[in-house]
């Protein structure tokens, strides 16, 4: 159906709806919650028809002003790849929802999920789920909340919070009430005057269809016949579809789309841009093609021996935490540094504990503060890295001598002299003698060479013996000729040099 100009004047300015992705415990509902809105939310017989998922899709919802109003889900899974999904995921959101149980509370998911929102810097949102439970808890879980340092609103913060049963559906339209609300104050726009660009969510191959990806996009618009280009995978919008699986013409900002016929595989969480015609789609990949080999050929030229240590920090109250960051940032430099992966005010507990058992690398620190008995007994068997500092210059001169203990070594290898060999005397299995001329630096009795032929290296040997004058000697240097018993299973020939070599580690 054709717009009038009135209308697509309207839809070029409009505010563009948010898209969201839940987050959180692997147990505390996020399946739960999806699914209960998307089958409330998606027009009757419609929901029913989705033949295939395509990790997205949009929802309607009528506002506390009577106004339909649209959502776009990000339905990423939390099973395979989990930490991979939620960050391309906070990526491609605009808000996000932290799903927490009123049963269980705060877990070490729920923290790396909050740490890859804060990182995302997105607004979120926190769903208190399963408030239908028996054990359900919404008070402590709240309080749990304020200790890890989430600040709910009420409660010191500006964080909103909505309780719901997923289940249910208690609260739920009262989340997506917030969801619009956030959306608001956020004023999310596009412009569809521009060209569709966005971000691909998922891409598979398909034996009847070939190389098939999901895509949201954030801005602009997209017609059939354009080009979309991700990376430097390429398509031919012919076969566009909605997220119900239904052939479309156009597609504008936050709808979720299926293209298929890509020419190559593209990269998940990689951005795409679309283009009128072929050749411009072209000079782009070229032009990301010339960006990729700069990338490749900067970082051939970089040594890369940057080693992250994670460290969780507990503190007596927010504004030590602000202090700490500050001074641990001075510790970090291009071999090393601290990732600090939670922050949280209160005593080191269990949770803090299990979360670093992730990865053995991770350090806890406390400041004016303590571990609680039951951090205690399971420190017990975890053996983690656990420090409690009530002097800020003790607590960060701990974290350099850490940092130093941990510092990537480089093994260099220093050439301390070179012997041109002159002639070659008898040989055994393992074991040459030969004479030469130190023509560089010196030769010491014991040490290790590498025996360069024309340039290159073909093997290396340890120097046994060492004669000069025939009298044996520790060393021979430059300018003086000396015989040398090297121990070698490689055949040393006149004109060869021995280079002799010190490996140091810095």
């Amino acid at each position: 159906m054709n717009k009038n100009p009135l209308q697509q004047e309207d839809i070029t300015k409009k505010m563009r709806p948010p898209v969201v992705v839940v987050m959180g415990h692997v147990d505390h509902g996020k399946s739960t919650l999806l699914d209960y809105i998307r089958k409330s939310n998606i027009v009757a017989g419609e929901a029913g028809g989705i033949t295939q998922s395509i990790s997205a899709y949009e929802v309607s919802h009528k506002s506390e002003t009577g106004e339909d109003r649209l959502i776009t889900f990000l339905d990423t899974p939390g099973h395979e790849a989990f930490s991979k999904m939620r960050a391309r995921g906070a990526y491609a959101a605009d808000i996000a929802i932290l799903v927490v149980s009123a049963e269980d509370s705060v877990k070490a998911q729920t923290l790396e999920a909050y740490n890859t929102i804060i990182e995302s810097k997105i607004p979120y949102i926190v769903a208190i789920n399963k408030i239908d439970r028996p054990n359900a808890n919404v008070e402590k879980t709240k309080m749990d909340l304020v200790e890890k340092g989430i600040y709910l609103e009420g409660l010191g913060g500006d964080i909103p919070f909505v309780p719901i049963s997923a289940k249910v559906g208690t609260g739920v339209s009262e989340l997506l009430d917030m969801i619009i609300l956030v959306a608001d104050m956020q004023s999310f726009t596009g412009d569809s005057k521009q060209n569709a660009s966005g971000i691909i969510i998922e891409a598979n191959r398909e034996p009847k269809r070939g190389i098939s990806a999901t895509a949201i996009i954030k801005n602009g618009i997209l017609k059939s016949g354009m080009i979309v280009v991700a990376g430097e995978a390429l398509v031919t919008t012919r076969i566009m579809e909605n997220f119900l699986g239904k052939p479309i013409k156009e597609a504008t900002f936050s709808s979720p789309i299926l293209l298929v016929g890509f020419e190559s595989m593209p990269e998940v969480g990689s951005s795409f841009e679309s283009f009128a015609n072929k050749k411009e789609a072209e000079n782009y990949i070229e032009m990301v093609k010339n960006e990729s080999l700069n990338n490749k050929v900067q970082q051939k030229n970089v040594i890369q021996t940057g080693k992250i240590i994670p460290i969780i920090i507990k503190t007596d109250v927010v504004g030590s935490m602000e202090a700490l960051e500050k001074e641990i940032s001075k510790l970090n430099n291009d071999e090393i540094s601290y990732k600090i992966i939670s922050f949280g005010v209160g005593a080191i507990n269990e949770s803090d504990l299990k979360m670093a058992n992730a990865n053995k690398e991770t350090v806890v620190v406390g400041f004016n503060t303590k571990l609680d008995n039951g951090a205690k007994d399971l420190n017990e068997t975890l053996k983690i890295n656990v420090e409690v500092f009530d002097i800020i210059y003790k607590l960060t001169d701990w974290l350099k001598i850490l940092i130093e203990e941990r510092r990537p070594r480089v093994e260099t290898v220093e050439v301390t002299g070179s012997l041109k060999i002159l002639k070659t005397f008898g040989s055994t299995k393992d074991r040459q003698v030969v004479g030469g001329k130190v023509i560089q630096g010196r030769i010491v009795n014991g040490g290790m060479v590498r025996i360069m032929r024309r340039e290159f290296e073909i093997g290396k040997g340890k120097i046994i013996e060492l004669q000069q004058y025939k009298i044996k000697a520790k060393e021979v240097l430059e300018e003086n000729e000396c015989g040398v018993q090297v121990e070698t299973k490689i055949g040393i020939a006149p004109g060869d040099v021995l280079e002799a070599f010190i490996i140091t580690i810095k």
